[in-house]
């Protein structure tokens, strides 16, 4: 399954699943931002959270096709409109997927980061934190792939990150928030999650697809 998430810098990944016997690959877009045109229309395009990097509706509308699924938090569904709202702890079955919110928040910060999601698809449960702390809820679930920002920018930072990531008990750490401009984090903090977590996870540094 790793092999089958990409990267696309900041918040934002494409994960992809099984190809149909006509050879199309099903799409998962999550927090699309800065999208260049894309081959195929998305099938699910998840946003967390109403910030201007994870909520734009240009790229929305580069990726949506007729039959493309939006799902979002309540306040980005505000933003977006025609979409599917998912509020914490909901759940949607859609074909061979499902797709559950997870609550994302910062206490210490007063932030409301609108959701997460864990994805469950292709016998894998791929955890997309969004813009969280670490908070208890974490311990409520055991993705085999954790997504984890690690900007400290009202989300985890590199050292939240590596307990968050115990908490889960996840195989397999991908840290994003870095190298993009938009926060400090960079590569050196990628590689200290790395090493906070060896032994622990395998931590997987995606290069960013542009």
């Amino acid at each position: 399954m790793i092999d089958q998430i990409v990267w696309l810098g900041n918040g934002t990944f494409i994960l992809h699943g099984t190809p149909d016997s006509a050879g199309n690959r099903p799409t998962v877009y999550v927090n699309p931002w800065r999208i260049a045109s894309a081959s195929q229309p998305a099938d699910v395009i998840l946003i967390s959270s109403d910030r201007f990097d994870r909520c734009s509706m240009a790229d929305v509308r580069k990726l949506r096709g007729e039959n493309t699924q939006v799902i979002a938090s309540e306040r980005a569904a505000a933003v977006l409109g025609d979409c599917t709202i998912l509020r914490p702890w909901q759940s949607l079955s859609l074909d061979h997927m499902c797709i559950k919110a997870i609550p994302a928040y910062h206490e210490r910060k007063g932030v409301d980061g609108g959701i997460g999601f864990l994805i469950s698809m292709q016998f894998y449960d791929v955890y997309y934190a969004g813009d969280t702390g670490l908070i208890p809820e974490l311990s409520r679930f055991s993705p085999d792939i954790a997504l984890l920002p690690i900007s400290g920018n009202e989300t985890l930072n590199t050292e939240e990150a590596a307990q968050a990531a115990i908490k889960l008990g996840a195989r397999w750490v991908i840290p994003y928030n870095w190298g993009s401009g938009i926060t400090n984090a960079s590569r050196s903090d990628a590689l200290t999650l790395a090493r906070e977590l060896d032994g622990k996870a395998e931590t997987v540094l995606l290069p960013p697809n542009r």
